[in-house]
């Protein structure tokens, strides 16, 4: 079957820069970059650390604003847009795994996932439902009630995973997802990236 997308990028950068005060000198983390994603696209940011991918990622997730260069997400200026649009248009459309996982350190894994699904205003029940099916499906069923500092870093990764998943994002943003991680857990990321791959765009940094 023949997977048609949009014309229009999902998300465009044009010229983008960004810069940042260090006293009275001034360090740019990005200069003038554009870059189009298309709906179902894989792309992968490479570079060595310090050469500002995790601004990037940042810009393009609406976590930050650029200091100069025009910035689309689905046709939309993202400038135009007031606190509560950008809010919004955020948590609808991307999901954010870390590399630190970031996960509350007093939650449970159930209660860590249905984080999003709360500010999505998705009702408590199925808040709970989406994120038991999630653990399950990640095979950590049997870890809902149990808090990061009781999990494995893979584990611990893989709850922020089905956190990014809960709200059913169209971009799945990915911040160095094997960072920390044993070699049987960069095997399972690495095969999970792939099937997620064929059904949202991804954005690996």
């Amino acid at each position: 079957m023949t997977k048609f997308t949009s014309p229009i990028p999902l998300i465009s950068l044009k010229g983008i820069s960004r810069s940042f005060k260090n006293g009275d000198s001034e360090i740019k983390a990005l200069n003038d970059v554009s870059l189009d994603i298309y709906e179902g696209e894989f792309v992968a940011i490479m570079g060595q650390s310090g050469s500002g991918k995790s601004t990037l990622m940042n810009l393009i997730g609406c976590l930050d604003r650029p200091t100069s260069g025009t910035y689309y997400v689905r046709g939309y200026d993202v400038a135009d847009l007031d606190q509560d649009t950008l809010a919004s248009l955020r948590r609808d459309t991307f999901g954010f795994i870390f590399q630190r996982y970031n996960l509350l350190a007093t939650s449970t894994a159930v209660e860590n996932i249905e984080v999003p699904a709360t500010y999505a205003g998705l009702d408590a029940q199925h808040r709970r439902e989406r994120a038991q099916i999630l653990l399950s499906s990640l095979g950590l069923d049997d870890r809902g009630s149990h808090r990061p500092n009781q999990l494995s870093g893979g584990q611990q990764q893989r709850v922020a995973i089905a956190r990014a998943l809960v709200s059913e994002p169209t971009i799945l943003m990915l911040d160095e997802p094997a960072g920390g991680l044993g070699s049987q857990d960069i095997e399972w990321m690495n095969q999970l990236i792939k099937n997620l791959s064929a059904d949202m765009s991804v954005l690996l940094v």
